[in-house]
């Protein structure tokens, strides 16, 4: 399992639209809207690096609204979840 964290910068007048455009893509689990230099960041959990490439470059930035977008890749996660199975999409 792959998590990235994605910093989104949306075009101002379509954050709402923008958040929920990218929470219907599959391998999304949450976008939060935020205060800050970024307007919104999602959670994208995928298989592998090229599930991941192809969530966040051929769909995020694909959506009408996405200004830009700043990439994070989790290295460890450190949680008293067992965020595993909570996230689990299957084999």
């Amino acid at each position: 399992m792959l998590n990235a964290i994605v910093l989104i910068q949306a075009s101002s007048s379509r954050i709402p639209e923008v958040a929920q455009a990218i929470l219907d893509l599959p391998g999304v689990s949450e976008v939060y809207s935020t205060a800050g230099h970024v307007d919104l960041i999602a959670i994208v959990r995928a298989h592998d690096m090229e599930e991941a490439a192809e969530i966040i470059s051929d769909r995020i930035n694909k959506i009408d609204g996405v200004v830009d977008t700043d990439t994070h890749i989790a290295l460890r996660t450190y949680s008293e979840h067992d965020l595993e199975s909570m996230f689990s999409i299957g084999d």
